[in-house]
């Protein structure tokens, strides 16, 4: 049976102290990624490209801090015996959800601080937030975590620690394949939607948490890594569930926002080449996809 192997060493290589591993590598290599996106995309509704560095700066630390903290408070017995584990990110163990509400937070406050154009900005991150989730996933297979229930699909994963969860020999779903290439979808989707002027300024973020609330409710029903299952369920599947609902309530209030009649404009650039939110809120569409 044709099934995806089990990964190499989750070291990619060594440097006399320093040791980099697949993990950290393909989650920078994601944030990259997105930034570069995001710079193109901002710059082309009339923001300072420079900004999206900025943002990002924060945005990651706070980030990586906030799904540190949230894997954290689930894995309390595991900070407990060893506390100075909660500092050893490069083993895996980032909840995404925390680090999105934290991340999310720290660049609304960067973006005030530079009186940037938040709707410019948030249709420019739009697709950018899951393109750095659907590279970042892969490191999630070469630390060997996240993967699912047993199956014998064709596309099943192998993995060498599977001796401790089920019987040896026995291969699984590749949850952190299913998220990446659904991520990788998303970032079509909201394009897409982008093009044909479907949202106000802005509303794009709105339709990335729908579409990834349900992209990880889908995905939650064949993890096994939940150690918190509130009435059955897995709580990021509930979280997810949370995120898709807010999200479609914060699209049709922000639709309703709209002017009757307004017609689409350009955003114009602000006091840091950002562009004032006033002028961006009334951007229709995508200038550059």
């Amino acid at each position: 049976m044709l099934t995806i192997p089990p990964p190499p060493a989750a070291v990619l290589f060594e440097l006399g102290p320093l040791t980099v591993r697949y993990y950290g590598v393909l989650i920078a290599l994601g944030v990259v990624l997105a930034i570069l996106m995001a710079r193109r995309r901002y710059a082309a509704r009339g923001g300072n490209p420079d900004v999206v560095e900025q943002v990002a700066l924060w945005g990651v630390l706070a980030g990586l801090v906030g799904a540190r903290l949230a894997w954290a408070s689930t894995n309390l017995d595991l900070i407990v015996e060893d506390p100075l584990s909660v500092f050893a990110i490069w083993e895996g163990g980032l909840a995404f959800f925390g680090g999105l509400t934290l991340g999310v937070i720290a660049a609304l406050l960067v973006l005030r601080r530079l009186d940037a154009a938040l709707g410019a900005f948030a249709d420019a991150a739009a697709p950018a937030i899951p393109l750095a989730q659907a590279v970042g996933r892969w490191g999630n297979y070469f630390n060997e975590e996240l993967f699912g229930t047993p199956t014998d699909l064709p596309w099943a994963l192998e993995l060498s620690s599977l001796q401790a969860v089920y019987e040896p020999g026995t291969t699984v779903h590749p949850a952190f394949l299913y998220e990446s290439l659904a991520n990788l979808a998303l970032v079509l989707v909201i394009l897409w939607i982008g093009r044909r002027g479907w949202v106000r300024a802005g509303g794009l973020l709105f339709v990335y948490a729908i579409g990834y609330g349900v992209v990880r409710f889908a995905v939650e029903q064949v993890r096994i890594d939940s150690n918190w299952e509130p009435m059955g369920m897995a709580i990021n599947a509930w979280v997810a569930l949370g995120v898709f609902l807010a999200g479609v309530v914060a699209l049709v209030w922000w639709q309703r926002r709209a002017s009757v009649g307004s017609a689409p404009a350009t955003a114009a650039a602000g006091s840091h080449g950002a562009g004032t939110r006033g002028a961006a809120d009334t951007t229709v569409g995508d200038a550059d996809e």
